[in-house]
Parts: structure tokens; C-alpha cells; sequence
């Protein structure tokens, strides 16, 4: 729950917290722009975002954008529109990206936003296109979308990607489509969500037969433990699979992963990397808590039980508190290029350990967002 603050009204000093935010945020990405454009950051390197970008980073290209559509939504200034667009189309060709499995988190932040806020039929049209490509990576036989490690490979990341195909199908009254993207949801369920409400970051699957062969993790402590980004990937991406599909399961998945995740993370909503690792040296990973907050302010709109409401509004306002305090917010280092501190992008790599990362940016402006259009808390 909410701190408590000492004051009448704890609810109004955050609210003035994150109206802040807005113009940090702008500011924030407008230095970007200005020292680096047509950059796409990934991860800060002691505070400064570095524009060189490998292979395996090319599925962030999308948040820059988001954010500034973000922007756009919530200020109207016609500036964050145009460079929204802008840093959109860059990335516009990689609909027809075969070997990226995460056409979801390049598209659904860019394309589908803009088109949501301007109305333009090229945007949606950019949209069905990367729907189209993504469903190339079905697998039949397992009944999944594997990931570009190979056919074998169902990541539990792709909850969020398979929000694509939804829509696709939706817009498209596809049944082919609707039907993989129900598959897929179907094989992560019962593959990759424990029955504590813990998630696995991948499964393995026989490239032939399609038979589940092991868990496995690739930035978690182990394959057996709960990688925490992962955990929150699943909460968002459950959320927003329900919304499309008001199946009684993806409800009941996505408030088994909040159970877990509110559960296990400490009282101020931040976890480790991993839920499970004894003793890790870094003791935060924001950018999980940035996803989590926006998968819970989700569920507290779907959920039918008032109660759960209650705790679910809390539990992501907690979230937006503790980011928005000094301990993680930059706002008050001069020097510092992200809008909140503390996060992980691959421990095992030693790959943005500490630092500021795009997607905790972009979710937790997302978040911010929502809760400032909500007059209810």
C-alpha cells in the first residue's frame, strides 16, 4: 500500500510528483534527440546513453518513439507528434523482419499508438503488416510463436508480442490469426506459469515433434527460478490478451502473476533480477516494477472483484511512489540521461547492470500516464 507521508492527503503530493515527471520526461528526451539523433538508445553506461547497438538490442526500437508518443498524448504539443512519427517510420520497415520474434514491442508502442491517436490508416496498415510477419513464426506442432533462438524456443517475454496478432485478428476478423495467437497464450499458460503463479523464461521444445522438453532462462538466476522482468512481462502481457479475448483464463493468469509478484517483491514494489537468487548483489531492477505497475493499473480496471481492485490501484501507485522518490528517479543528477535509475538489462552479460534502461523508461512513463488521465485515486 501507499506510504504513509505524514499528510491529510498522501494520494495529492504523488499526483504533483508525477505531474513533474511530464516535463523531466521531455526534457529528458529532447537532449537525446538533440546530442544523438536518430539514435536508439538501450541502456545507460554510468548515466549516459551510448548509441552503439548490437544485434540482440534491435527489439528496443520501438520505446524511444513510444515515449514520445506518450508525450504526445499526454501534452498535445505538436513537436513530441512529429518526432514521434519521425522516429516511427525509421523503424517502419522492420515489419517485414522476418527473424525478430519481438515485432510486438517494435509495433504495438509505435504504429498501433499512433494510429490510435491520429486516426491515419498508414499507421494500421504498418500495424496488420507486422502482425503478419510475426504469425511466420508458428510452430505447429508445439502450438507456440517461437523466439529467434530457434524453433525450439518459446519465451515468456512474447506474452506482450502476442498482443499483436490479437489485434490483427481482431481488425481483421481473422480466424487463422486469432487462433495461433489463442494457441500461443494456451502453451504459455501451461508451459511457462507455475502453479505458485512464477513464470520460467523459456521453453524448449523438440524442433520435430513439438513436445515440451525443459524449462530454461537466459537472465534469470536459474532455469527453476523467476526471472522478474519475465514475471512482469507475463502480468502485462496476460492483462492485455484478456482485454482482447474476456476469457475467464488469461483473467485468472494475469491475477495468479500479480498474486506472485506483489507477494514476493518487497513492500515498496521493486524486485531483484531474479525473485529466487540468494543474495544478489544488485538488490533493484526498475524497469520490471515500471512493466508490473502498468500490468497492475490493467487489472484493476478488468478485474470483477472490487477488493482486488483496491489492491491492485495501491499496489502500482506504491510502484509509481517508490520510482518516483529520489532513490531512483534522476531528476535531481544533472548528469544522468534516463528518467529512472536502477535497472537491469542482462546480469549474466554485464550489460546495463544499474543504469538506466529504454524500456523501464518508456513503461514507466506509461504508467505515469495512465494513472495522471485517472481521477478515481
Amino acid at each position: 500500500m501507499l506510504r504513509e507521508v505524514g499528510l491529510d492527503n498522501p494520494n495529492e503530493l504523488l499526483r504533483e510528483r508525477l505531474e513533474a515527471v511530464i516535463p523531466f520526461a521531455e526534457k529528458q528526451v529532447e537532449r537525446m534527440v538533440s546530442q544523438h539523433p536518430d539514435c536508439f538508445p538501450v541502456f545507460t553506461t554510468q548515466g549516459v546513453w551510448s548509441c552503439t547497438q548490437e544485434a540482440r538490442d534491435t527489439w528496443c526500437e520501438g520505446f524511444f518513439g513510444g515515449m514520445m508518443w506518450l508525450l504526445y498524448s499526454v501534452t498535445g504539443k505538436a513537436v513530441w507528434k512529429e518526432r514521434a512519427e519521425h522516429y516511427s517510420r525509421l523503424i517502419a520497415s522492420r515489419r517485414a523482419d522476418e527473424s525478430m520474434h519481438d515485432l510486438g514491442y517494435l509495433f504495438l508502442f509505435t504504429a498501433l499508438r499512433a494510429y490510435e491517436l491520429t486516426g491515419s490508416e498508414e499507421w494500421q496498415a504498418v500495424t496488420l503488416e507486422a502482425a503478419e510477419t510475426l504469425a511466420k513464426h508458428y510452430q505447429p506442432q508445439g502450438h507456440y510463436l517461437c523466439s529467434a533462438f530457434g524453433p525450439e524456443s518459446l519465451l515468456i517475454d512474447q506474452m506482450v508480442d502476442v498482443g499483436l496478432l490479437f489485434y490483427a485478428a481482431q481488425v481483421k476478423r481473422d480466424r487463422g490469426l486469432f487462433r495461433m495467437a489463442r494457441n500461443h497464450t494456451s502453451t504459455s499458460r501451461r508451459m511457462l506459469l507455475r502453479g505458485d503463479g512464477s513464470t520460467a523464461q523459456e521453453g524448449l521444445f523438440d524442433r520435430i515433434t513439438g513436445e515440451y522438453i525443459k524449462p530454461g532462462t537466459r537472465q534469470g538466476w536459474r532455469a527453476d527460478s523467476c526471472w522478474a522482468r519475465g514475471q512482469a512481462w507475463a502480468l502485462y502481457g496476460f492483462a492485455k490478451v484478456y482485454e482482447y479475448t474476456r476469457d475467464a483464463h488469461d483473467l485468472a493468469s494475469a491475477e495468479l502473476l500479480a498474486q506472485y509478484y506483489l507477494e514476493n517483491a518487497p513492500a515498496h514494489g521493486v524486485p531483484p533480477n531474479d525473485f529466487d537468487e540468494p543474495g544478489p548483489r544488485f538488490g533493484f531492477e526498475t524497469s520490471a516494477a515500471a512493466v508490473a505497475a502498468c500490468g497492475l493499473w490493467k487489472l484493476a480496471r478488468l478485474t470483477g472483484d472490487a477488493s482486488r481492485a483496491v489492491l491492485y490501484l495501491q499496489s502500482a501507485l506504491q510502484i509509481l511512489d517508490t520510482l518516483t522518490s529520489t532513490t531512483f528517479l534522476a531528476s535531481e543528477s544533472e548528469e544522468w540521461e534516463g528518467l529512472i535509475k536502477h535497472g537491469i538489462y542482462h546480469v549474466r552479460l554485464g550489460l546495463g547492470v544499474d543504469e538506466s534502461l529504454i524500456f523501464g523508461d518508456h513503461f514507466f512513463l506509461e504508467a505515469v500516464c495512465e494513472a495522471l488521465k485517472d481521477e478515481t485515486w
